[in-house]
């Protein structure tokens, strides 16, 4: 793929989503470049992050369920005790940063830090092999190869993570609402981090720490979506070099930096999953006001 395209073109091709959308003059399309894909706006869905994406999802419900439907007390295949040690080492996670009661985190969790790694340890994956596949598919539709996008990590996708992220965000309303009430999560962004006893100072001090602990609100999700794309997509970013490189050169480079990758997306997957677990556990605290 790289010899029959300019390095600027492999890296852009590599980079673009396999995009549907109404584009403003030509309707209902799949976009045959970044161009079309970006005139499409919001009217537009990345087809291939949401296929790996859901795909993955459905994989993680269906390994687990079957795992947990043939799980023994006896001694355990290599797959089950696989699976409960991850299970294990969720709980633990949880044990120690969540100090509610609610039961719903240890699950949200545990799927939080699975699907996202799932996701993350597409990157390793051979740079070209998948989408060479669907530019071969694409051609025996009768599309031209050089417009057929299709990327497999979904984690290098600002929507797929800000989406998350938003879901998180929604989270830490339910949360707040259920165990402070309407009126204490109002007096949680406004009457925080300044308070006084003079009414008329406080009346003061209500818009500021509004405007204040909103901005703290809206940074987390952002912040969270934002950290997982950056890493992710510059990990992919630099496979994507690699590949640019002669033969010999990249099997020096990727094996090296592959290793290092695992790292990284792990790393990235429990992160994710530690500050859901922090923002949930702060929110549902007992106020200290």
């Amino acid at each position: 793929m790289a010899a029959e395209q300019t390095s600027t073109e492999y890296i852009a091709h590599h980079l673009t989503n396999w995009t549907f959308g109404h584009h403003p003059e030509l309707g209902w399309k799949v976009a045959h470049d970044a161009a079309e894909a970006q005139q499409m706006g919001f009217m537009a869905i990345h087809v291939d992050s949401m296929l790996w994406s859901i795909g993955l999802g459905i994989f993680f419900l269906a390994l687990f369920w079957a795992v947990g439907r043939k799980a023994t007390s006896g001694v355990p295949t290599k797959l089950q005790a696989f699976v409960e040690m991850i299970v294990d080492f969720v709980d633990n996670s949880v044990r120690e940063s969540y100090n509610g009661p609610s039961k719903l985190i240890a699950p949200l969790s545990l799927t939080i830090f699975v699907w996202i790694f799932l996701m993350n340890l597409m990157d390793l994956v051979p740079i070209d092999w998948i989408p060479s596949v669907a530019q071969w598919v694409g051609s025996l539709m009768g599309h031209d190869p050089h417009h057929v996008y299709f990327k497999i990590v979904p984690t290098t996708d600002p929507n797929i993570t800000l989406g998350m992220a938003i879901g998180v965000f929604f989270l830490i309303i339910g949360f707040g609402l259920k165990y402070k009430g309407v009126g204490g999560f109002i007096a949680e962004f406004t009457l925080h981090p300044f308070s006084a006893k003079n009414p008329i100072l406080q009346a003061i001090l209500i818009p500021i720490n509004l405007v204040l602990e909103i901005v703290t609100l809206l940074a987390k999700p952002i912040s969270l979506g934002l950290r997982l794309f950056g890493n992710m997509y510059a990990g992919e970013l630099i496979f994507i070099l690699i590949a640019l490189m002669p033969f010999w050169i990249q099997w020096a480079l990727s094996v090296p930096w592959a290793i290092f990758h695992i790292l990284v997306i792990t790393l990235q997957a429990f992160v994710f999953m530690m500050l859901t677990i922090v923002y949930l556990s702060l929110i549902s605290a007992e106020s200290e006001h």
